[in-house]
């Protein structure tokens, strides 16, 4: 099973889905995919973590998450757009390779057997119009991948201030 929770930033996504993954598990793992950037984006994965408490696994893994045994798990994987942001940082900021690199890993991980994947990913797009060429690229490439995962999952929820609206699976109209 994949869930893919999407929604813009502070909307709730990571709270949703860390609810749903202690509703299908009593130890489900947390895969962070954050490169630490800067001593901001530190306190902000400090304040991620402090969030979580014995229950959860917590993995760190900024690329290769397909490393991962997922197997007969439940796991949540945050977020899609610091992930993408690793691929495209190494490629130069070459779309059309991250966006292949980022999908090929996401296949070898829903090949995994007796797993349900929680996935966290932004709209990005529904924002501001990026102010530089490198923020325009990388909006398409987290607006490709972001259809592509929607595509594979069997439910998506969009966050809206706080509050969940399903627009594939489940109490949905799709």
């Amino acid at each position: 099973m994949i869930y893919l929770i999407t929604g813009g930033e502070r909307s709730g996504k990571s709270s949703y889905a860390q609810n749903l993954a202690l509703q299908l598990s009593e130890a489900p793992l947390y895969v962070a995919t954050a490169r630490k950037w800067d001593s901001d984006f530190q306190n902000r994965i400090d304040r991620h973590q402090q969030e979580r408490d014995e229950r959860w696994t917590n993995i760190e893994k900024e690329k290769y998450v397909s490393e991962i045994d997922f197997t007969g798990k439940v796991a949540l994987i945050d977020c899609v757009t610091l992930w993408l942001t690793n691929f495209f940082v190494d490629t130069k900021n070459d779309v059309s390779l991250s966006l292949e690199e980022a999908k090929a890993e996401f296949e070898k991980i829903a090949k995994q057997p007796h797993t349900a994947l929680i996935i966290v990913t932004n709209e990005i797009g529904m924002g501001v119009h990026a102010e530089t060429h490198i923020g325009r690229k990388f909006t398409e490439l987290q607006g490709w991948m972001n259809q592509f995962l929607a595509a594979k999952a069997d439910e998506v929820v969009l966050m809206v201030s706080g509050i969940p609206v399903t627009i594939k699976g489940k109490n949905s109209k799709t």
